[in-house]
């Protein structure tokens, strides 16, 4: 009799019963994780297998994005342009295996989730869900 899958279970109750700001959180983990384990895979040498990841994280990126209301402003705006950044710089890393172009999205994609992590907790009990986080100071260039 095979075994139930049980962290899968859990993880759908997570998904599930998480609020707006928490499943923005845990997209964020999970483009994250992708990234980290793609660039391990560049230092494998397991390209196949890399772009797999790239492409889950460029997914979850898109997903970010087309969540975004633009209708709450620059900040909005501002994620919109870094996201838009980032799916760019994940396309040409996957092409030319550019493992710190890579390093540069997960070190944007770490702030971006620090910040969110600040705005959540700072709502954590309150009814209402922020409509942005803080923006991290950072620079859209490429």
């Amino acid at each position: 009799m095979p075994q139930p899958n049980v962290y899968g279970q859990y993880r759908q109750v997570q998904v599930n019963t998480a609020s707006p700001g928490k499943l923005i959180l845990m997209l964020y983990q999970g483009a994250i994780k992708a990234l980290k384990k793609a660039v391990d895979l560049i230092d494998r040498k397991e390209y196949g297998e890399k772009g797999d990841q790239l492409i889950k994280a460029q997914d979850i990126i898109m997903e970010l994005n087309l969540a975004l209301d633009m209708k709450t402003g620059d900040i909005a705006e501002s994620l919109h342009q870094l996201y838009m950044y980032a799916y760019r710089k994940l396309v040409v890393a996957n092409l030319e295996i550019d493992k710190e172009g890579i390093q540069e999205v997960i070190g944007m994609l770490e702030n971006l989730y620090e910040a969110w992590e600040v705005a959540v907790q700072s709502t954590e009990g309150a009814t209402a869900t922020p409509a942005a986080p803080p923006m991290p100071k950072l620079s859209v260039t490429g």
